[in-house]
């Protein structure tokens, strides 16, 4: 188990917490990363380009000319490509970009994530996140007690309404519930703050889906 300091919202230890090795201190795989994240970003695809064929677009279907005698080309339909206004050919259609890698893979890259951040001391475990209001100014100024650098990652149970409608204006910083938590925007940020109840949800659901894999 990983022994990992713990910290009140002034920065200040007030304790540890063990946390498994097999979640927060594995080995980083980092080619993981790649796979996840464009799947991701895959699924966030509108696919919804999309153009006329001959069919589809407004015109007479009469054939243009004479098939003999006038010494124009045999055209059939004014709706054919090479005319104004005519159909395409082999255009963008509407399309699902969306696909999901192997539960073992996303499990894997999450776990390698999180033990990133462990490993580069990136990661800040607090004893909880409690706002006592709804207000942006005090989560910016709790960061900078924190030292939290730049863009921050804020991880705490989906119930704490205060801290995440107070951070939901913040540019660089995000709020997350533990069964939220994903590759592509862990890796967007530069710090990863996590209550330590969070801490535990994120343990139980990576060990979680390892045996679920394992019942497979």
């Amino acid at each position: 188990m990983a022994k990992i300091d713990v910290f009140n919202l002034k920065r200040e230890k007030v304790g540890t917490i063990d946390l498994s090795d097999e979640v927060f201190a594995t080995e980083v795989k980092e080619q993981l990363f790649y796979e996840v994240v464009k799947a991701q970003l895959a699924s966030r695809r509108a696919g919804t380009s999309s153009t006329k064929e001959r069919s589809a677009v407004s015109g007479s279907s009469k054939k243009v000319n004479k098939q003999k005698g006038t010494g124009r080309a045999r055209h059939g339909s004014i709706r054919a490509p090479i005319y104004v206004g005519g159909g395409s050919v082999h255009g963008p259609m509407p399309r699902d970009w969306s696909y999901r890698p192997p539960a073992k893979v996303r499990n894997g890259a999450l776990k390698s994530a999180l033990s990133l951040f462990a490993k580069e001391g990136r990661m800040l475990v607090v004893e909880n996140f409690t706002m006592s209001e709804v207000k942006t100014k005090n989560v910016l100024s709790t960061l900078t007690t924190l030292k939290a650098a730049k863009k921050v990652m804020v991880v705490d149970l989906s119930d704490n309404q205060n801290l995440k409608l107070s951070i939901r204006n913040c540019k660089d910083h995000q709020f997350l519930p533990p069964e939220g938590v994903n590759v592509f925007d862990l890796l967007r940020h530069d710090t990863l703050i996590v209550s330590k109840s969070a801490a535990k949800a994120l343990e139980t659901r990576c060990l979680k889906a390892k045996s679920e894999e394992a019942a497979k």
